[in-house]
């Protein structure tokens, strides 16, 4: 049995009881977000800018920066002149400036919607593993579109959470036989986190030489506790869900998650994430 729903201002999901209890901005709780997904997004960036290949000296923009994880591996692995990151959330903005601490990057809080930025900023506009939480996408990329200049490059990842994110694929299926009704996170953001989709945003926001690929990264729990405990902590959709369990269906969940994860026989829960990389120039 699920609690009622109420809608945040931050486009998540909680129960009624659990919003009244702490501040709208919940997805800002950088711990529970790190915890969550925050450690694979640090590991998932470097493969993007691999596939990237972007050569040195370039201006960048990090649209959706979260707590630095491609603004931080930009700069470490792309020798940027600059780089210029944005998010929505005063809190991520906070903490993406104070993990780079990077003299070449400043940290700016605005909307994927309407950046606070001139046309022509960046050589290179990037977003990583956020479009998806965009209410309009294609909004988002004709604003990277316009802040890039002529001939510039706009890429983007986002978790592939049909098939690739397994950890999330093992939890929905469990959620599903708790509760039937319960949301996926597939079906929220189909429009966005598979190849075509992705293509028909960046030819529709004018970019030519779209190309589409994935990059896959290893998610190694070091046993059940260290899998299940992010969810408990309210940081999107699939805790959202938890979180708005009663206590008995949350305990059938946790152990029938349990039952079914794969574990080694050191009791490690070794998964694999995939994302949907993409990139366009914009035309000359």
């Amino acid at each position: 049995m699920r609690k009622s729903f109420t809608r945040t201002g931050v486009d998540r999901w909680q129960s009624a009881d659990t919003v009244a209890r702490v501040v709208p901005e919940r997805w800002s709780e950088r711990d529970a977000y790190e915890a969550y997904m925050g450690r694979w997004s640090r590991r998932v960036a470097p493969l993007f800018l691999r596939w990237l290949t972007a050569p040195a000296g370039r201006r960048w923009v990090d649209v959706g920066c979260g707590t630095g994880a491609l603004s931080g591996a930009i700069l470490a692995a792309a020798a940027p002149a600059d780089l210029v990151g944005v998010d929505s959330s005063a809190a991520f903005v906070t903490a993406a400036a104070d993990r780079v601490g990077d003299p070449r990057a400043r940290f700016r809080v605005g909307d994927a919607m309407a950046l606070p930025l001139p046309d022509g900023e960046a050589d290179l506009a990037v977003s990583g593993l956020a479009l998806n939480f965009v209410p309009e996408p294609r909004r988002a990329v004709a604003e990277l579109a316009r802040v890039t200049t002529p001939g510039g490059t706009v890429a983007a990842y986002v978790w592939d959470y049909g098939d690739g994110m397994e950890m999330l694929r093992h939890f929905w299926a469990a959620a599903a036989k708790i509760d039937p009704a319960a949301p996926d996170e597939l079906d929220r953001f189909a429009a966005v986190c598979r190849p075509d989709p992705l293509r028909t945003l960046w030819t529709g926001a004018g970019l030519e030489g779209v190309t589409v690929d994935a990059v896959s990264t290893p998610t190694t729990f070091t046993g059940f506790d260290d899998f299940w405990t992010p969810f408990l902590g309210g940081q999107g959709p699939a805790p959202g869900f938890v979180a708005s369990l009663e206590p008995t269906d949350r305990n059938r969940l946790r152990d029938l998650l349990r039952s079914r994860l794969p574990a080694a026989p050191d009791g490690s829960i070794r998964l694999t994430a995939r994302a949907w990389t993409v990139r366009g120039t914009v035309p000359g």
